[in-house]
């Protein structure tokens, strides 16, 4: 089949989706399936929905109406705080958004009136990863304001950690949020639907806490894909890592040097390459680079490694192995790879039903 494609064993996903819901549904943990790293692939939020799993989160509204126009029937969520340019577009086609921004939300609260709907509204908090998030000290005066908006209604409290700080969110950080949510709940009446206490690097803390707390809900992208958790990216027992198979194809093989010969400059992409000596050695080219791939979170299968690359090119050392031209090679993906392949027009999906395993 035609290369550079990524093979997407869809039996795995569905198999680790399951897993998962019924891992942190033991301690009343609900789980909403994250699309956003397969750019709301439908086969695969089908996979999810079929897994159990009924809410689907993306960042990008495109996606969000590509799985709707599939005929996905879920209840879908805006990831991201909302762009206010595309704030129309958010209430017509989502049903809860994320949201830090008070502007932003009395935008919503305008057009969902204008439609004639109900927007609803899971406030993040800030809790030290300094991404988006309220203060807490600002949390009140914000519910309040909420509260006197038409057509929003406030239906979680969420906080991100692990991504752009890389925050652990351990027992000390849920039960800071468990306590918010308690505050919240009572000054203002309320009984939250979503307490939503993080992502896939929630694992460790889920997986050693006696007491969740108010915690009921983890947004869930990476372990359900690549079924590891995300502070370490140690494998989760009983899921599959090996979901996606990045598929390339050699276009060159020849005994060469080792390291370039002339005067070293800048290279494509303004870097001074530095190489090892290891003498004459086969080094393959594959078709694939840098506009298809993070070439950087790939891991070869075999054994082979790699020496750079270019817009176009992977360039490895073939080592042991006799690559020849035509042989197709296959690489795990790391978290950014597979966002980058997945969003590349360039690399072909395709997709497999069965485990084999």
């Amino acid at each position: 089949m035609t290369t550079p494609r990524i093979d997407i064993n869809i039996a795995k996903i569905a198999h680790n989706a399951k897993e998962l819901k019924e891992l942190y549904g033991s301690k009343g943990v609900g789980v909403i399936g994250v699309t956003k790293v397969v750019c709301g692939d439908p086969n695969i939020a089908d996979a999810l929905l079929k897994s159990g799993i009924s809410v689907l989160a993306d960042s990008r509204i495109a996606n969000i109406r590509r799985m709707r126009d599939a005929g996905i029937q879920a209840q879908f969520v805006l990831l991201r705080t909302p762009i206010p340019s595309q704030i129309e577009d958010v209430v017509r086609y989502t049903d809860i958004s994320l949201n830090s921004e008070l502007s932003v939300i009395k935008a919503l609260s305008k057009s969902a009136v204008k439609q004639d709907t109900t927007h609803k509204l899971i406030l993040m908090v800030e809790l030290g990863d300094l991404r988006e998030g309220i203060m807490p000290s600002d949390l009140e005066d914000t519910v309040r304001a909420v509260m006197e908006r038409d057509g929003i209604e406030i239906v979680g409290i969420g906080t991100n950690l692990a991504c752009l700080g890389g925050i652990k969110p351990d027992e000390e950080k849920m039960g800071y949020l468990s306590s918010i949510t308690r505050d919240v709940e009572e000054r203002f009446g309320l009984t939250l639907e979503f307490v939503s206490g993080g992502n896939s690097a929630n694992y460790n803390w889920f997986i050693s806490t006696e007491n969740i707390g108010r915690i009921n809900n983890l947004r869930l992208g990476e372990s359900i894909y690549l079924g590891c958790e995300t502070l370490y990216r140690k494998p989760i027992p009983g899921l599959f890592t090996d979901a996606f198979a990045l598929v390339t194809e050699v276009i060159e093989s020849k005994i060469k040097p080792s390291v370039p010969y002339g005067e070293v400059c800048q290279d494509a992409f303004g870097n001074v390459p530095e190489f090892q000596d290891r003498g004459q050695i086969r080094r393959a080219i594959l078709g694939v680079g840098l506009q298809d791939v993070l070439v950087s979170g790939l891991t070869p299968r075999s054994d082979i490694d790699i020496l750079g690359t270019s817009s176009d090119h992977i360039i490895v050392n073939a080592k042991q192995i006799d690559l020849k031209v035509g042989n197709e090679v296959e690489f795990d993906l790391n978290y950014g790879a597979l966002l980058s392949v997945m969003t590349s027009p360039y690399v072909i999906k395709k997709y497999q039903e069965k485990s084999s395993e």
